[in-house]
């Protein structure tokens, strides 16, 4: 049960992975009382739930759900069908066009049912870390998408058609690089032995260190010259 405070408030989307644990530290330190959204989504890499319970914990997040949403039901993504995670791929292959790994309108249909909630919290703050820099290839990561995105949830809204506010959708990574970003959440006290990033991990969730997330994460570190604490143990 979440606590009342004078601070605005702000839904987060939070996956479990180093992005979304930045974001979450960058929402709060920007002032916002964040309610912090899972999904459950029949995900390959479920072990990342159990890192976002973690993460909304440290971060001091007001409130955590996960809701459940299977999307093996159209599958289409390596992420929720029976497809392989592509593994070892070299910085040419992983810019050549949109991966496997990629779940058709996800961020659609999480910043959709951020949006509900939002309404029911009277909220208008949705908080999301996509990224258009580092390679994610993901057509739901670009600008245009969180622009379109803020303009739907201004017409489709009660809320927003009645005039009580208008929503944001604030991206506050999309055009830093990784070693960026890490380096922003090391300096607001983000944990990343907290975090998961591995497409297709060990049953114990252990990191893979090979898709293409392992390596976009493990190039990252290196540029931010920290150490990863998730992939050094």
């Amino acid at each position: 049960m979440s606590v009342s405070t004078d601070r605005p408030k702000a839904v987060v989307l939070l996956s479990g992975g180093l992005d979304s644990a930045t974001v979450l530290a960058i929402a709060r330190s920007q002032g916002f009382e964040c309610f912090a959204l899972s999904f459950d989504y029949g995900q390959r890499h479920r072990f990342e739930l159990e890192s976002a319970q973690r993460v909304a914990r440290a971060l001091g997040a007001a409130e955590h759900r996960t809701c459940r949403l299977d999307l093996r039901v159209f599958g289409g993504s390596a992420l929720t069908a029976d497809i392989a995670v592509p593994k070892d791929r070299s910085d040419e292959e992983m810019t050549a066009g949109v991966p496997i790994t990629y779940v058709p309108a996800r961020n659609t249909i999480f910043l959709s049912v951020a949006l509900g909630w939002a309404e029911v919290l009277g909220a208008f703050d949705l908080f999301v870390g996509v990224n258009a820099v580092d390679y994610s290839g993901y057509p739901d990561c670009r600008p245009e998408f969180v622009a379109a995105f803020e303009t739907l949830a201004n017409l489709a809204t009660k809320a927003g058609t009645e005039g009580a506010g208008r929503y944001q959708v604030h991206a506050p990574l999309i055009r830093m690089t990784k070693a960026e970003i890490i380096r922003t959440g090391a300096g607001l006290g983000v944990d990343y032995g907290l975090t998961h990033s591995c497409y297709d991990p060990a049953p114990d969730g252990h990191p893979c260190g090979h898709c293409d997330s392992c390596l976009i994460r493990i190039q990252g570190f290196a540029a931010a010259g920290l150490t990863d604490p998730a992939y050094n143990r």
